[in-house]
């Protein structure tokens, strides 16, 4: 794989951990003692009311799956971001071949072939 797509690929990659961090410090805020990213979600408060309590629950369980889905993937740019350091970017990590340009313009956090991943998910 040429450099310029690397360059590219990690400069997507930069811009998406900052905007997957934007958007959970909207509603959580990370733990200053992981290694890795860990964010708790904030438990909002309306008020006293029965309604606003009911309200702030929902908004709560909303804001857990939400977190959820963000940390999952900041997790997975966090790890293409790794591998570029340690120029294994683009190659797969069961069959060890090049992962096509293709896919990884498409998901720039893929780390299977399509092949590898059709085999994986039985859609072979």
């Amino acid at each position: 794989m040429d450099s310029a797509l690397i360059d590219k690929m990690k400069a997507l990659l930069v811009e998406e951990k900052a905007r997957l961090e934007r958007e959970l410090n909207h509603f959580s805020h990370r733990n200053p003692k992981a290694t890795q990213a860990e964010y708790q979600a904030d438990f909002p408060n309306s008020g006293d009311k029965e309604d606003e309590n009911a309200s702030e629950v929902a908004q709560f369980s909303d804001n857990l799956s939400l977190e959820d889905e963000l940390v999952k993937a900041l997790r997975d740019v966090e790890g293409a971001l790794k591998l570029i350091e340690k120029g294994a970017y683009g190659i797969c990590k069961y069959c060890r071949q090049p992962i096509d340009e293709r896919r990884l313009i498409a998901r720039p956090t893929s780390t299977s072939c399509i092949q590898c991943k059709k085999t994986l998910t039985q859609e072979v």
